[in-house]
Formats: structure tokens, sequence, C-alpha cells
């Protein structure tokens, strides 16, 4: 994992745990599959790295997961995967020695479980520029 795959899975981590709505609505938000949690809850998955930058600074895009985990009817992911989606636009900023310039959804999926429940997965890009300028973010 690069460094900026790092920095963005703990801004995300950060984020999303600081997110008072959210965390009335979810048992807790995980780094990872958690081997022992009662739904609903959050995980932050797979975070994906590739080159990326400009003609003056090097970078990174990041491709990182999140996922909405639940019991119950997928009907009930309403309120809790809105404030996530909502988390995720919040991770634009300083980052760990990186700044997250750009962060778009890519994709969302709502999927049933075979041990029953639902999970509902976010795919977003993150676009991360190596060092933090003053002024920046």
């Amino acid at each position: 994992m690069t460094g900026a795959e790092q920095a963005v899975r703990a801004k995300a981590l950060t984020v999303l745990g600081a997110d008072d709505a959210l965390a009335g609505l979810v048992h807790g938000v995980f780094d990872g599959v958690p081997p022992r949690a009662s739904a609903p809850y959050v995980s932050v998955g797979a975070a994906e790295g590739r080159d990326w930058g400009t003609k003056d600074r090097p970078g990174c895009e990041v491709r990182l997961t999140l996922s909405l985990t639940g019991a119950g009817l997928p009907a009930d992911a309403g309120g809790a995967a809105a404030r996530m989606e909502a988390a995720a636009r919040a991770l634009r900023g300083p980052a760990g020695g990186w700044t997250v310039v750009a962060v778009r959804a890519l994709r969302s999926r709502l999927a049933s479980r075979r041990e029953g429940g639902w999970r509902h997965d976010l795919v977003v890009r993150c676009r991360c520029l190596a060092g933090v300028r003053e002024g920046e973010a």
C-alpha cells in the first residue's frame, strides 16, 4: 500500500468516525470488515492506487471502497448511506503529507448478503497530490 492509499484510508476513518449523525445510525466505523460486529456498521475496504499528477507535482489516484452493512430490509439503508456519501465528499484537503484535491463517487451498489441482510458499497475516487502547500485544502 502506498503512502497516498494509507493517507486516504486514515482520513476516511477519521471523517466517518467524526460524523455524529452517522454514529447515531450505525454501531461503528471499522478499518476493514470486523470479525464481530452487529449490523449496521460502516467499514473502509480496499484502497487501490495508480499514478496521477499534474505538470508540476506528482500524485496518485486512489479508489476507496466504503461499505455499509445492515440487517433487515435494504430500505433501511437510506439515512446511513446518505451520511456515508456526504462524509466521503468531506475527504478533500490535507491527508498525511498528501492533498486530496478531488473526490468523486464512481459506483454505488446495494446487494443482499448470502448470510442475510444487505450491503451498500460506495467506491470513491480521490485524486491526491504529493505534499501540502500553504493555503491549500
